[in-house]
């Protein structure tokens, strides 16, 4: 017992000595080293906090002890260059069993200047009443239901501003007023906009005609088209709720973060509607609009 105490405080000497030598003989590849590591753990841990994965953070940084600890007391195993390589095979892991997290953190932060000029200016989030946004979900669920009866194919995108410029560029500027007779207009199956995803931003309709990235992976039935794939595409990247029409057979499903819900009855459009709009609407319609929830 004494030999091993004699061993631990030998090593913590040891650690000290090699601190102030790491300090007197200070390069600048060591301090990019600690950034690049340090900026690592941040990021790995932001994207399993932000989806709620709390518990795997904890092994994630106590795996990253671990190591740490071996790297100090047994030097000679694990080296330092050792360490930084798995540090970063267990970032790694984390990372691809979050994937498409990652993605949609990457795209959320290539629009985030973007957002936040938006909302500075007031560029497209026009401040309106509980009424209008009443009517427009009134509007969207008549239109999803009239295509419904006719087996009409369509696909909306609920964007809260967050979507790439591409699929906005790749389809056709509307910046129209939500109406009934607007959607079924844009996707009567001879319309030049029709195979394409309508974007609806706020109260208005920003773009139709937009192509959207398909979902890759491969456990989803085979009854869903392509039209199916993109709306689970796009909510895999990006902060987005799509509805979708089923041209086959007059279906229609809400996709939530890549989650389908089918059989989407009038209830159920209500209340992905009002939760799209709760977000969108000022803190004064908010207020008022509350109770009807």
């Amino acid at each position: 017992m004494g030999t091993m105490l004699l061993s631990v405080a030998n090593r913590l000497i040891g650690l000290k000595d090699g601190l102030i030598e790491f300090f007197v003989n200070f390069q600048v590849m060591y301090g990019v080293e600690i950034f690049f590591f340090f900026l690592l753990i941040y990021f790995v841990s932001k994207i399993l906090r932000d989806n709620d994965a709390t518990k795997l953070m904890l092994v994630y940084w106590a795996l990253i002890l671990v190591g740490g600890v071996f790297n100090v007391f047994a030097e000679t195993l694990v080296t330092r260059q050792v360490f930084f390589f798995y540090v970063s095979l267990v970032s790694m892991f984390m990372l691809i069993l979050f994937n498409v997290e990652v993605k949609k953190s990457l795209w959320d932060v290539h629009n985030s200047k973007d957002t936040l000029v938006e909302k500075l200016t007031g560029g497209s989030a026009e401040v309106r009443s509980h009424a209008d946004t009443e009517r427009c979900i009134t509007n969207i669920i008549k239109a999803l239901q009239n295509m419904s009866k006719n087996n009409v194919g369509a696909l909306i995108v609920l964007s809260k501003g967050s979507l790439p410029k591409q699929v906005l560029q790749s389809g056709v500027e509307i910046d129209a007023e939500i109406s009934t007779q607007m959607i079924e207009g844009i996707f009567f199956p001879k319309a030049p906009l029709h195979d394409g995803a309508t974007i609806i931003h706020g109260h208005k309709i920003q773009a139709a005609g937009c192509f959207l990235p398909l979902t890759q992976k491969t456990s989803y039935p085979k009854e869903y088209g392509t039209r199916h794939r993109a709306a689970i595409g796009i909510t895999e990247v990006a902060n987005v709720i799509s509805l979708v029409v089923s041209e086959e057979t007059g279906i229609i499903s809400i996709v939530k973060q890549g989650n389908v819900t089918r059989y989407a009855d009038y209830d159920m459009l209500v209340d992905a509607l009002k939760d799209y709009y709760w977000q969108e609407m000022p803190l004064t319609d908010k207020k008022r609009g509350g109770t009807g929830r």
